[in-house]
């Protein structure tokens, strides 16, 4: 196979348009307030790129007039010392004590009302999932004694509070007990594949203890294990074979498989709609390997490494050692980005990985801090969304703005861009 290349290049833009569009927005906050700004930007926007979604035009038309004019309001008082010649020295410390005030308000008040779920909506959803794990386990277990599985577990945002706006998506995990003395993982640079996270399960000590002698033998390819294989049967098994509609009215919800896709999916009616994900596991040490072949096809033996639980426990680490508010930042643009169309494609890991990078510059994550914080993140996003990249944190060959489009890059950069100096049109 040739070696491939996941470093991703600088994007060039169009310097003249950002010129006129930089000024077109700087000269319509001094007169239209932020409001008019942002409907100028969307404007421009249209005039740069005619395929700007009918979703995003609506949802400009729906946002209540009162918030536009709350905004301007408070563009004008942060900003009405612009319009005088001679400021006072002693007033100017007072407007930006009052424009920080005033985001950290907007800050908060979108926190509670858009980012942070419920706790009971919270434990309602989990105790669903959990009572679908119980289910799927014990007909595994019934239906497969022999298979040598791990307990199943409640995974993902869902569990470690990072979830935001609605509690809709659940990560069933299935951990496969693999023999340590039988299985060898190896990492991706050492793989032909080349890829940092395709990593592999290679079958070793065949000499000693021939094939047969692992359960998990049974789906070997080329000598290693394969998730393909893997995930194949658990949706036969699983998927397609459980008696649903006895479980959906024993939990007293609708539990129904998603069939024809590559991963396996469930969704949940109650209330509102919800999937939840099962994904097979590999756990060894510190490395977590998922089976998820929508993420490593065309490879019907590569397994996922699973960069997620070490993002999270260090975002937690970080926040607990200083009292810091890296993961309210995060779930508040993690709710940005699920609310507004625009930014709606931007993946949570590039995110957190934002997060932890500013994280190594900047030590003061206090609450004082909050709407410094918020707005550097903006104004970096836009930077790595013009390069084209933003490498993982504890793997810096990936880039986590890969698997966008040129398309939404230029829509997500021009958003955040109208936002970069009044980011409260944001917290709408």
């Amino acid at each position: 196979n040739a070696v491939m290349d996941f470093r991703s290049g600088r994007r060039k833009g169009e310097e003249g348009i950002a010129v006129v569009i930089d000024f077109l927005l700087t000269n319509a906050r001094l007169v239209l307030g932020v409001g008019g700004a942002a409907l100028l930007g969307i404007a421009t926007l249209v005039v740069k790129r005619v395929s700007v979604p009918v979703s995003f035009i609506r949802w400009l038309g729906e946002s209540s007039h009162a918030d536009f004019i709350s905004l301007s309001l408070t563009a004008d008082l942060c900003e009405k010392s612009s319009l005088d010649i001679q400021p006072k020295s002693d007033v100017k410390p007072k407007k930006l004590q009052l424009c920080a005030l005033t985001l950290q308000v907007h800050f908060w008040a979108f926190y509670y009302t858009r980012a942070q779920l419920s706790p009971v909506e919270v434990r309602r959803v989990q105790s669903l999932a959990l009572d679908i794990c119980t289910e799927i386990q014990g007909f595994l277990h019934t239906r497969h004694p022999d298979m040598p599985l791990g307990e199943m577990s409640l995974g993902g945002s869902l569990l470690d509070d990072l979830e935001v706006v609605r509690a809709d998506h659940a990560c069933l995990l299935v951990p496969l007990q693999v023999e340590a003395s039988l299985w060898r993982l190896i990492p991706g640079e050492e793989t032909l594949l080349t890829h940092p996270l395709h990593w592999m399960v290679r079958r070793i000590n065949l000499e000693y203890f021939p094939r047969g002698r692992s359960y998990w033998d049974r789906f070997l390819v080329g000598g290693y294990l394969s998730s393909e294989a893997l995930v194949n049967m658990l949706s036969k098994t699983v998927m397609e074979t459980m008696n649903w509609p006895s479980i959906s009215s024993h939990l007293d919800c609708l539990v129904r498989p998603v069939l024809g896709g590559p991963e396996l999916s469930l969704e949940i009616r109650w209330v509102s709609s919800s999937h939840s994900h099962v994904d097979l596991l590999i756990l060894e040490e510190d490395v977590v390997l998922t089976g998820q072949p929508q993420l490593t096809t065309p490879w019907v033996n590569a397994w996922h490494l699973s960069l997620y639980p070490w993002e999270t426990r260090r975002l937690a680490q970080l926040d607990e050692s200083d009292s810091g508010c890296r993961r309210n930042v995060l779930k508040t643009l993690k709710a940005v980005c699920k609310l507004n169309p625009a930014l709606r494609p931007m993946p949570s890991a590039p995110l957190a990985n934002l997060i932890l990078h500013l994280s190594e510059r900047e030590s003061d994550w206090s609450d004082g801090s909050l709407e410094v914080r918020f707005q550097q993140c903006i104004t970096e996003l836009i930077g790595y969304l013009e390069q084209g990249a933003l490498h993982s944190y504890f793997k810096p060959v990936v880039n986590l703005l890969g698997s966008l489009s040129e398309d939404q890059v230029d829509q997500m950069g021009f958003m955040l861009y109208c936002a970069m100096s009044e980011p409260e049109i944001l917290l709408i």
